[in-house]
């Protein structure tokens, strides 16, 4: 049932999507901030299970260690991931921090185990105009990076390169979650800052490509607003 919601919705940014490569594609952003120790994240899990096989949705599940004290560490959790959600609460003046939680293209933050919202806020996000394309591709072992702005971006856009796993089944011994059995989707392993861009020039950086899916963000200070999104996996 959430598919067929989920894809009805982004049907018209399906169809529009612009494909920056014939092995990349540009998307919508959902991060869900999440942990294996919080019993309110199961449903957040699986629906990011069922948004990130969408065309045209970039799906990436950060798991914090803010939970870790109650009884189980989180396999995934990175005390990096628990700071960018605070950076996004600061810049937006929220005063804290809650699992589960998604964010819509750095933009909207919404409790990430309440379909619907969710689901609106990307076909929204989908719609908006971008002036920012993206294209990766792989050269050996290097992911070539290449994108254009339609005008100069804000002081502070970064480029970001992100490796996450597409799935991994992991069982849960204690805590709020124990005995419980979760296929985890979109874990994101690792997230760097690869470089400023002005967007007065094309651009085109390289990086280290890896074995797996990779997705490269162009997002100003704060966080603020994922101005494009580009996936290769």
């Amino acid at each position: 049932m959430m598919r067929h919601i989920v894809g009805g919705a982004l049907g018209l940014w399906v169809a529009a999507a612009t494909v920056a490569a014939a092995d990349s594609e540009q998307g919508v952003v959902v991060e869900l901030y999440t942990s294996q120790g919080c019993s309110s994240c199961p449903p957040a899990d699986n629906l990011m299970g069922e948004i990130s096989d969408m065309p045209g949705v970039i799906g990436l599940a950060l798991h914090v260690d803010y939970w870790d004290y109650i009884g189980w560490k989180d396999t995934f959790g990175q005390a990096k991931f628990s700071e960018r959600q605070r950076s996004y609460a600061h810049a937006s003046g929220d005063k804290m921090i809650y699992t589960p939680q998604m964010i819509i293209n750095g933009g909207e933050r919404l409790i990430g185990n309440n379909p619907a919202p969710v689901v609106g806020a990307i076909a929204a996000a989908a719609k908006a105009p971008r002036d920012v394309t993206l294209s990766l591709q792989r050269q050996g072992g290097k992911l070539l990076i290449t994108g254009s702005a339609a005008h100069p971006l804000p002081s502070g856009t970064f480029v970001q390169l992100v490796h996450y796993t597409e799935q991994k089944s992991v069982t849960i011994e204690r805590g709020e979650n124990a005995g419980l059995t979760m296929e985890y989707h979109n874990v994101v392993t690792s997230w760097q800052k690869l470089g400023d861009w002005s967007g007065t020039s094309d651009l085109r950086m390289e990086a280290d490509a890896g074995s797996g899916p990779v997705v490269v963000l162009v997002q100003g200070a704060g966080p603020s607003e994922v101005l494009a999104a580009a996936r290769l996996k």
